[in-house]
This record gives C-alpha cells, sequence and structure tokens, in this order.
C-alpha cells in the first residue's frame, strides 16, 4: 500500500504532475478524504480532478472550445511598438502594418489587442505650439522671477491677447492613450493661430494706484 505524505502548503500547485499524482492515489484505492490529507492541493481541486477522471476516463485536460488566438505576445508587442509610433494611426491601417510583420488580423482583433493594454481611443488634447526658443524663454522668465513676493507682483500690469474664430469648427483627432497620458507629447494636437480669427488684446489694472507700476512683458 502507498504511504500518505503530508505536504506543506507551499507545495500546493495545479499542475500536470499533481493531477497525475491525485489520480495515481485515486486508483490505488485512497478516497478522496485520503487525499485531501496529503495536502498536495486544495479539496475542491482533488475532488474536481477525481470526477473529471470518472467521466472521461483520463487525466488529459479537455482543449478549450473557441477560436485560437491569432497572434503571439511577441506580435502583440510589436503592435503596441507600432501604434505608440504613430498615436494617430486607425484600427484598419494598424491592421495593415501588422499584416507585413506576419499577422492577419481585422481592425477589431486590433483594437482589442491594444485595449489589453490600455491603449484607448480618445480625442487628442489641444495645446499650444511650442518651439525650443519659446520654452527657453519661458524657462528663463520663471527663474528670473520665482523669488518674487506678492507686493511685487502687485505692482504688474497684466495684458494678454485672446483670438476668437469666426468660421469652422474645431478640429478633431483621435489618438490611443493610457490613463494619465492626456498630455503626452505624442497625444496632443498642437494648435497655431487660424488666419479666421479676431484678436482681442486686454490688460488687467488695479482700481486703485499706489506707488509705482510696471508693465512686464511675459514671452510668448
Amino acid at each position: 500500500m502507498l504511504e500518505i505524505i503530508v505536504l506543506p502548503l507551499l507545495t500546493m500547485v495545479t499542475c500536470k504532475e499533481t493531477r497525475a499524482a491525485i489520480i495515481a492515489l485515486h486508483k490505488n484505492g485512497f478516497t478522496g478524504k485520503d487525499i485531501v490529507a496529503t495536502k498536495i492541493a486544495p479539496k475542491s481541486t482533488i475532488y474536481r480532478f477525481i470526477k473529471n477522471f470518472k467521466e472521461r476516463g483520463s487525466i488529459l485536460v479537455k482543449k478549450a472550445s473557441g477560436c485560437p488566438r491569432k497572434s503571439s505576445k511577441r506580435q502583440d508587442r510589436l503592435l503596441k511598438r507600432i501604434q505608440l509610433r504613430d498615436r494617430s494611426a486607425t484600427s484598419a491601417e494598424l491592421a495593415q502594418e501588422w499584416q507585413q510583420a506576419g499577422v492577419s488580423a481585422s481592425a477589431r482583433t486590433v483594437r482589442r489587442r491594444l485595449l489589453e493594454d490600455g491603449l484607448v481611443s480618445r480625442r487628442a488634447a489641444k495645446k499650444p505650439l511650442l518651439s525650443k526658443k519659446n520654452i527657453r524663454d519661458r524657462l528663463i522668465f520663471c527663474r528670473k522671477y520665482s523669488e518674487w513676493t506678492a507686493e511685487d507682483w502687485g505692482k504688474v500690469i497684466f495684458s494678454d491677447e485672446a483670438p476668437f474664430r469666426l468660421f469652422g469648427a474645431s478640429g478633431k483627432r483621435l489618438v490611443r492613450r493610457r490613463k494619465g497620458e492626456r498630455y503626452h507629447q505624442s497625444c496632443v494636437m498642437p494648435t497655431v493661430k487660424h488666419p479666421d480669427t479676431i484678436h482681442v488684446w486686454d490688460q488687467s489694472v488695479p482700481d486703485v494706484f499706489f506707488g509705482e507700476k510696471w508693465l512686464l512683458c511675459c514671452p510668448s
């Protein structure tokens, strides 16, 4: 008769070898209760293996139904890299480029794969187009006046210009991004001043003037 060995809880796994060991014990006359005492696997797992063996007469796992997955994990990673290279590429365009890599899949499959990685189609956020010079000038400005107090800023007259478009709808562009990537450089749609606009200029001045007032020119 086989000896029952009590295994540590950390060894409880439901792999192919464990399933074979459970069925071997069952064939040698051990009851389900005896096998549970070995702690080789959870109670529910042991009884399920025994039940399936009695019904099918085999320890092999029944092949899952449904259509097999068309792409491997490596091909899925390739699709993600293609999408991140061009955030505004459509599902159909991605499917065509993916097909060149040997994966024949529909646009719907492409969307599912990207969704698994958290890449969801969203409207691109609008953000002013800044050149390297604009960025450098703004950074210099912020550092120059970083030590100013509220009293110093109280002596400044602020002015600004706002464009109002007369014709044309706001443009839309869809991009795929993850949570927290709304303003990622590759997920925004740069905006520039449109010719069909009215530009309104205004300045903010306190109601009462005390002392000296400065007109501070901010970099654009």
